[in-house]
């Protein structure tokens, strides 16, 4: 069975320049990728940003696109560059440089889940890899481009906000404001991916909300941000994380009994940061 590679929902009329995208968050497992692989049908969900195309959701109705990958994170990350292959796990991939990311099995086609517990008893080939790739991840960068270009012809500027989650544990080292760690990391690769205002913005609607936010430690923004986040052409990406102890059972990946106020909350911060691409007055109108 082939799936889709994303899920775009359009807003009936895009009245800003914002673009939502929850590129982990799918649960759709390929039953080749489950025979493959050697772990359980739980363990192998725990990579995901599970559930946060849903607290996301409501982005169509305030005027702006809603892209969703199509298959998880432990199928093809569509966070990693096509060349980060990691040889470990791939006949025939080549170590280019020094990459942490590769060297921890979390490469394009990751190795490994949460706590680095092996997905494969075996190495994949190279023909399954280029599969994967060209079949999930070109079409839905496409789609990112595609829909980015749309926003910056519109309105002179475009707004990547790319949607993740955090396990809880992650933000034991993190930097803690009054003792207390953040629910929210948003990461703009240090000022090189997004315009500061803009990032303030986005900050302040998450604050407005009661949410603690730190910015780019420990998550300061992969592949996305870096890729398409270019301030000096008026097109921004703003990779957002949020804790998933806030809405969901970690241990058995389920919505908590926070899971709807959660949701509310959110939609509520998406109105806000979809307000920020409304600044820019339209090109013909310029």
């Amino acid at each position: 069975m082939d799936y889709p590679p994303f899920h775009l929902t359009e807003p009936k009329q895009r009245l800003s320049s914002v673009v939502f995208a929850s590129p982990h968050s799918a649960r759709t497992y390929p039953a080749e990728f489950l025979n493959q692989s050697i772990l359980d049908p739980l363990t192998i969900r725990s990579s995901e940003d599970a559930f946060v195309h849903e607290l996301i959701d409501s982005a169509p109705e305030f005027g702006v696109p809603l892209l969703v990958a199509g298959v998880p994170r432990a199928y093809v990350d569509l966070n990693r560059s096509p060349d980060e292959l990691d040889p470990a796990l791939i006949q025939g991939a080549v170590r280019r440089g020094q990459n942490p990311r590769v060297a921890s099995g979390l490469g394009v086609i990751p190795r490994v889940v949460s706590n680095g517990r092996a997905i494969y008893a075996r190495k994949l080939t190279m023909g399954e890899v280029r599969s994967r790739i060209d079949r999930y991840w070109r079409p839905y960068h496409d789609a990112v481009q595609r829909l980015l270009e749309s926003a910056h012809l519109t309105f002179g500027q475009a707004i990547l906000v790319d949607c993740h989650s955090m396990p809880h544990e992650a933000m034991d080292g993190a930097v803690r404001t009054r003792g207390r760690a953040p629910d929210i990391v948003l990461g703009d690769r240090f000022g090189a991916a997004a315009d500061g205002e803009i990032v303030d913005r986005i900050e302040a609607a998450f604050a407005a909300a009661g949410l603690r936010v730190a910015r780019n430690a420990p998550f300061a923004g992969a592949y996305v941000a870096q890729a398409y986040g270019r301030p000096s052409r008026h097109q921004h990406a703003v990779q957002i994380e949020i804790d998933r102890k806030l809405y969901m059972d970690e241990r058995r990946i389920r919505p908590n009994s926070d899971f709807e106020a959660f949701r509310t909350v959110m939609r509520g911060v998406v109105a806000e940061i979809t307000a920020i691409g409304q600044d820019r007055m339209p090109l013909a109108a310029e």
